[in-house]
This record gives structure tokens, C-alpha cells and sequence, in this order.
């Protein structure tokens, strides 16, 4: 008789089990929250400086996006930016930040299934004579001061998510985990412009030493024909110090010159994830700083939103808040949990695994804020606040994107018209310079002359150098502008 009470009982916790599994189903399209749409985002069918930019660089149809670093022809302008892609440390905290947020989408995921778990313990008492318990139990038949007790169970506990809030969140955290990947992305366009960004300015900067050390020799030579024609009573002592004047000038610049390298150098090491110095020996040779390569606007606005991985990150945010609102809505409905135990207690080892010794119970658990529904209008109030600054955000991200891309073409096309000018310029002043010297030696022109066509010629040519870098630094800035550096096509799945 008592194990057909023992089997009632079960099949009526587990009828009432399966009656609530069967609501949960039933209701499981109850889902609380507002779908998710993606904005719609109005975008110019081209960039302003698309032709101009095409007519600068050359008809650029098959640019390489994904590895535009290796379109300046400099190998090692490459392999320092696939070092960095490699080693920065920046990037490994990127990384690190993507694989937390997919344990969280892990973790959110298991919050819609059952979960359990086995227990078990093994215990000894001796009973005190001396408290009320011990003096009322020693006073009855067959009392025993020892006692031992075993118990092993099964339990199995499951939240029914019936109003669709644990889904919610699980899209919430799906969410966020793209967009940590899209920031990653982000993160890698940043670090491969700043690398080959830097690596121009060292050029440059090289170059510009170069200029001033090549000036430095010729106002030295200046210096000593004056000195000898004063020495000789030819020139006079203002001469004379007129040139020493212009050669402290050029030696002025060198020190300035070598600081702003070495820093560029230390930047470029930390970039690699190196200690400072460590490519110094690598980058000692002085080369020319690279060309520009050819550049287009790989598909124009429409195709920045699906490639930007900022913009991608900015509306993966505002799928995530959407969803919360829906977390946030669902805390109106009330939670039910279902929860089971099947497991064996006794006094003693023998008869842990007999049938007397069988316990199980199935708790129908609810808990719902009936009187609490102050605190969830502010809840919901906050979520969709939070879901307003996402918008403005993805919608602001969108037009930076598009100010990044006509800013670099612009400064693109305009430096390297610039440096055609200052091409000629050099050229001429260079003419200028020669004649204005040769007509010094010859006593038809004064030393101003010749000091002033110097101090041209220097300004003009380090100007040229200057633009020159600012034409390849704009094109590194259109490339990271247009999204490159990464396959949006696959990174994301």
C-alpha cells in the first residue's frame, strides 16, 4: 500500500510537470518587447570626392581593401603593419573583450535550459543530555546518542521563460557579442593606419633631416668663403655674421628634427608591441617616403554602412538595447520555475539504495513584482532611454563615417596637388639658388642674396616633403576612412 501512495504521488508531480511544460509551450510565442528592426539610413549615392580622388591616384577598380597596406610597394611599410596586426597589445585586449562577451551569449543561452545537479552528504551527530532536545529524547524507548545519516540526490530546477525575457536577453547578448567583434575590427583598422601612418612620418621625417643636413653643409661653405673674404678684408663683418646667423638657424632645426624622430620610432615600437628601440636598426637605412597608391570609393556610401565595422558595432548596440526593452517588459508578467528532486536518505549505509529509503519532490515555483510595478515603469523607461542613445549614436556614427571619407580624399587630392607645385618650386629656387651664389662670387650681388634664395630653397623643399607625406598619410586615412583592412563579408558570420 505505501508504494502505490509513493507512485500516486509521482505521477501526479510529474502530470502537474508536464501540465505547466505544455503552457510554457502553448504560451511560448507570448513574447513581450518590441522586434528589432534595423534603421533606415539615408545615404548620398557617392562621396563628393570620389572622381576627384579616382583622377588623382589613377582609375582604381581593383584595390586591394582587405590588405591595402601592401598597395604602397614598400615591403617593409607591410611587413611592419602585419607585425603589429600580430603583436599590439591593444588588439589583444580587443580580442580579449570579444571572449568575454561570447561567454556571456553562452551563459545567456543556458539560462533557457534546465539545469541540475547531484548532491550528497554523509553526517555523524552526538546528541547532548544537557539541552532541552538531548534530555526530551533521552527519556524515550531505544534513544541512541549516536546517529549518522547519508542522502544522495538528483535535482533539476528549469525558470519556464513564458513571456520571452530570458530570450530577450539571450539577444541582447548576441547582440553585444557581434558588436565586441565589430569593435575588435575596429580596433585592427586602427592599429594597421596608425602603424603605416607612422611609419611616413619616420620617412618624412628622415627625409626632412636629410634636407636640413644637406642645407647645413652648404650654409657651412657659405660660412667659410665669407670668413676667408673677411680674413682677406674682401667682405665685411656683417657679411660675415649674417651667415653665421643663417647657419645657426639650419642647425636649429636638426635637434627639433631628431626629437620628433625619435619619438615616431618609440610610437612605432609601442604599436608593434615592442620596447622602444627595437627597430631602430631596421629603420636606420633612409628611404623614399612611399607612393601613393591608387584609391577609390570601393562601392561609395551604401557600401560603408556593410563595411565600417564602427557602424556595424553602433547598430549591433542598438539591436542589444531594443532587446533589453524587452527584458525590461517581461519583469510586468509573473516567473514560473519548476523544480524536482529524486534521490535516497537513510540512517545507515546498508539501506541507502532500498526502496524505503526512495525520496523525490516537484516544486511549481512563481514569483511576479505584483506591487512593484513603480520600479518597472522606471526600468522600462530607462531601457528605452538607453535604446534612444543608441539610435542617435548608430545615426551619428553614420555621418562621422561619411565626414571621415570626404575629409581624407579631399586632403588626398589637394596635398598631392600641392606637391606637384612645390615640385616646380624646388626646381626653380634650386636655379635661383645657383645663379644668386655665382653672381655673389662674381661681386654683382650681395650675400643677402644668397642667403635669402638659401633659406627659399630650404623652406621649399622641406614644404615638399612635408606634402608629400601628407598625400601618403591621407591615403592611409581614406583607406581606414572606407572600412579597409578587414573582410566584412566573413568576419562576423
Amino acid at each position: 500500500m505505501v508504494h502505490g501512495l509513493l507512485a500516486d504521488n509521482r505521477m501526479r508531480i510529474l502530470s502537474s510537470i508536464l501540465t505547466v511544460v505544455a503552457t510554457a509551450g502553448w504560451l511560448g510565442g507570448c513574447a513581450v518587447g518590441p522586434s528589432y528592426v534595423a534603421p533606415e539610413v539615408a545615404a548620398s549615392p557617392a562621396f563628393m570626392g570620389s572622381l576627384a580622388v579616382e583622377g588623382a591616384t589613377g582609375q582604381a577598380a581593383k584595390v586591394d581593401l582587405v590588405n591595402w597596406w601592401r598597395s604602397f610597394d614598400d615591403p617593409l611599410l607591410a611587413s611592419l603593419v602585419e607585425s603589429a596586426l600580430a603583436q599590439n597589445l591593444d588588439l589583444q585586449q580587443a580580442s580579449a573583450r570579444v571572449v568575454q562577451a561570447r561567454a556571456a551569449l553562452r551563459h545567456a543561452k543556458a539560462d533557457l535550459l534546465p539545469s541540475g545537479q547531484v548532491s550528497g552528504q554523509a553526517s555523524e551527530n552526538y546528541q547532548s543530555l544537557e539541552t532541552p532536545q538531548g534530555r526530551i529524547a533521552s527519556a524515550l524507548p531505544g534513544f541512541d546518542r549516536e546517529a549518522q545519516s547519508y542522502d544522495l540526490n538528483l535535482g533539476a530546477s528549469w525558470e519556464v521563460d513564458l513571456f520571452g525575457g530570458k530570450d530577450a536577453a539571450r539577444d541582447a547578448a548576441r547582440a553585444d557579442w557581434q558588436a565586441s567583434a565589430a569593435g575588435a575590427a575596429a580596433a585592427r583598422l586602427a592599429v594597421a593606419a596608425q602603424t603605416a601612418d607612422t611609419y611616413v612620418a619616420i620617412r618624412s621625417l628622415q627625409a626632412r633631416l636629410d634636407v636640413a643636413r644637406d642645407q647645413l653643409r652648404v650654409q657651412q661653405q657659405l660660412v667659410d668663403l665669407v670668413a676667408l673674404q673677411y680674413r682677406k678684408g674682401v667682405a665685411a663683418e656683417l657679411q660675415l655674421r649674417q651667415a653665421e646667423g643663417a647657419l645657426a638657424q639650419v642647425k636649429a632645426s636638426v635637434p627639433e628634427l631628431e626629437q620628433n624622430l625619435d619619438t615616431a620610432m618609440n610610437a612605432l615600437d609601442v604599436l608593434l608591441g615592442l620596447q622602444p628601440g627595437s627597430t631602430r636598426s631596421e629603420l636606420a637605412a633612409v628611404v623614399p617616403i612611399p607612393n601613393v597608391p591608387a584609391v577609390s570609393d570601393a562601392g561609395g556610401p551604401a557600401a560603408l554602412l556593410r563595411r565600417r565595422p564602427d557602424i556595424i558595432a553602433a547598430e549591433r548596440t542598438l539591436a542589444a538595447s531594443n532587446a533589453r526593452i524587452g527584458v525590461a517588459i517581461s519583469e510586468y508578467y509573473p516567473k514560473f520555475s519548476l523544480s524536482g528532486l529524486l534521490g535516497t536518505a537513510t540512517m545507515g549505509v546498508g539501506g541507502l539504495f532500498s526502496g524505503n529509503a526512495t525520496q523525490a519532490s516537484g516544486v511549481l515555483g512563481l514569483r511576479w513584482r505584483l506591487f512593484d510595478f513603480g520600479r518597472i515603469d522606471a526600468e522600462i523607461a530607462a531601457a528605452r532611454g538607453r535604446n534612444a542613445e543608441a539610435l542617435a549614436g548608430y545615426r551619428l556614427a553614420v555621418l562621422r563615417a561619411s565626414e571621415d571619407v570626404e575629409n581624407a580624399f579631399s586632403a588626398l587630392v589637394k596635398q598631392q596637388a600641392r606637391a606637384r607645385i612645390l615640385d616646380q618650386g624646388v626646381s626653380s629656387l634650386t636655379k635661383a639658388r645657383a645663379s644668386s651664389l655665382a653672381a655673389y662670387k662674381g661681386g654683382v650681388s650681395s650675400l643677402l642674396d644668397v642667403l635669402d634664395a638659401d633659406q627659399r630653397l630650404l623652406a621649399s623643399r622641406d614644404a615638399e616633403i612635408q606634402s608629400k607625406a601628407a598625400a601618403a598619410r591621407a591615403a592611409i586615412a581614406s583607406f581606414r576612412a572606407l572600412g579597409g583592412g578587414w573582410d566584412a563579408s566573413s568576419a562576423l558570420g
